[in-house]
């Protein structure tokens, strides 16, 4: 018995060392590549492919001093009504002030017409006296003319607001009243700005662009802005102007956009807009983000040549999403080292491991 017991003992040793022997030699490929410094990457094939390029641009819709104006009179008054505040929708045709003219105005006009009167009984007479050989034609002439100078001088008063007792000023056409530079009771002089007019389809987004984006662009590019609140809905635009001269507040070179009709229902005058300006498309190297690095040299990826990695120096072009382009002197040929990169110097020995698919092209 105490023979089987030891036989049984020496059976369960030998196994033990076989399975201990087993698994050291499970580790020796790992054990072997970490002794050899050997670091196991995943890659991708680098691919040349068009990207669109674009600049970011922040700023507000403001009217377009193209079509805004400011509403004067020809003379002056006084307001005794307001029909509308800064900021409201108007119509065409709709009252915006009440307007009781210069009491100057008024006697003025007054005298234009007792003027007409008199030029004109002036001119019957004078034809009387004609017709009875009494008066000359010439002197006939002249009454005609005072007349019709009488008559010039009433129509005169008559548009400087002399003429009635109030005078109501309306909209010009559809659009939004600005601004209100006059107040309930208040007097004004002759050409005065009473308020400001935005006729309707008539807003411009006033953007700003960093100053070294502007030799990238120019008059016509597409562009897609953006209400920076509410649900952020995109409009369609184009650039209408590229300024020269960077904003002495801002800092930034300005940019103006053509806002599209159907964009007036959501913006109004004052709203904070982002955008995105569609420049000039450009072909570049497409590979993932993560292939990417940065140190004080400037930015790098690592391409495997026979077994070990080669640093090569790009120019990251277009930084947005997970496939970038970047543009270098790089080997159609050779995987870029993906991940793992972090891992590698110079020259270093890898083991490629999973490859990744080519990337897939910007939208």
């Amino acid at each position: 018995m105490r023979q089987a017991l030891l036989a049984r003992c020496a059976a369960l040793a030998v196994t033990a060392l076989l399975l201990a022997a087993c698994g050291k030699g499970g580790d020796d490929d790992n054990a072997a590549d970490d002794a050899k410094g050997v670091a196991q990457v995943t890659t991708a094939m680098p691919v040349q492919r068009s990207f669109h390029d674009s600049v970011a641009a922040w700023g507000s819709a403001m009217a377009d001093p193209h079509h805004a104006r400011a509403i004067s009179l020809a003379h002056g008054g006084q307001v005794i009504a307001l029909q509308v505040s800064a900021g409201q929708t108007v119509k065409r045709g709709q009252a915006l002030l009440t307007i009781a003219p210069d009491p100057t105005a008024r006697s003025a006009y007054r005298q234009a017409q007792t003027a007409r009167v008199l030029a004109s009984g002036e001119l019957q007479r004078t034809e009387q006296l004609a017709a009875q050989h009494l008066a000359t034609q010439s002197q006939v002439a002249t009454a005609r003319k005072s007349l019709a100078d009488a008559q010039t001088a009433l129509e005169a008063q008559r548009a400087l607001g002399g003429g009635t007792a109030e005078e109501i000023l309306s909209a010009p056409d559809d659009g939004v009243v600005t601004a209100l530079t006059v107040a309930l009771g208040e007097r004004f002089t002759a050409n005065a700005p009473l308020l400001g007019f935005m006729p309707a389809h008539a807003l411009i987004a006033a953007l700003g662009v960093q100053p070294d984006a502007g030799t990238r662009l120019r008059v016509g590019m597409p562009v897609e802005l953006h209400g920076v609140y509410g649900d952020g809905k995109a409009f369609e635009g184009k650039l209408s102007m590229v300024g020269r001269a960077i904003d002495p507040q801002t800092h930034l070179l300005p940019v103006q956009v053509q806002i599209p009709a159907t964009a007036d229902a959501e913006l109004v005058a004052g709203a904070a807009l982002q955008a995105s300006i569609q420049s000039d498309d450009f072909t570049a190297w497409a590979v993932p983000r993560a292939a990417v690095l940065h140190d004080e040299k400037g930015d790098y990826l690592y391409q495997i040549d026979q077994g070990k990695a080669h640093r090569v120096h790009v120019q990251l072009r277009q930084p947005a999403g997970d496939t970038v382009g970047v543009l270098g002197k790089l080997d159609v040929k050779l995987p870029v080292i993906v991940q793992g990169a972090y891992e590698v110097d110079e020259g270093a020995a890898v083991r490629q491991g999973k490859s990744q698919g080519n990337p897939e092209p910007k939208p």
